[in-house]
């Protein structure tokens, strides 16, 4: 029984390892692949399943591409960006003006997907204005807070001399019948 039991085990064990189900096969596979520019010189790609998820482990697609006066780009893997899973980002890669964008993947997958995509000069933020700073007169003289620290340390003191009269007048209380002496 004991000898059974380790060579169902191992049968088990064998039919795992030989006949390993490809990560295609989990959903259907073919993916989709949605290609678009990223505002700059930069391609970006959405990897999907065919039944809607997120492509959820890396697969090495392939940009090419092709611009207007016989430029071409390519072909450069993508990898995969930090933006979310089946997101993939080529960073800057084209030049300016219109390109015809082919992102494909490979077996098991063989898919492609193709776009036009409008590259354009990455932009920078305009150099800050310096400013100058002048302080007025009343503001240079001033070395208090205004008018609110007196509204606030006004009930604040009142509190505190409360407080102590309430201790110190308990305390000066002579003990009554029965009760402890102070």
């Amino acid at each position: 029984m004991r000898t059974l039991r380790i060579l169902a085990a191992a049968l088990v064990a064998a039919c795992l390892v030989a006949l390993p189900a490809g990560p295609a096969a989990a959903h259907g596979g073919k993916l989709k692949l949605s290609v678009g520019g990223d505002g700059a010189g930069g391609v970006t790609v959405l990897a999907v399943y065919s039944d809607g998820h997120r492509l959820d482990q890396p697969v090495r697609l392939t940009l090419t591409a092709k611009g207007e006066g016989d430029r071409t780009a390519g072909p450069v893997q993508l990898e995969m960006s930090g933006e979310g899973q089946g997101f993939y980002s080529s960073g800057p890669l084209l030049s300016p003006g219109r390109w015809r964008v082919t992102v494909t993947a490979p077996a098991p997958y063989k898919t492609s997907a193709t776009a036009t995509v409008q590259a354009r000069p990455a932009q920078t933020a305009p150099a800050p204005r310096p400013v100058a700073v002048q302080a007025g007169p009343d503001e240079r003289d001033r070395s208090g807070g205004g008018w609110w620290t007196y509204a606030a340390g006004g009930p604040a003191a009142v509190a505190l001399l409360a407080a102590v009269a309430l201790l110190v007048g308990r305390r000066r209380r002579p003990a009554g019948p029965g009760g402890p002496a102070a």
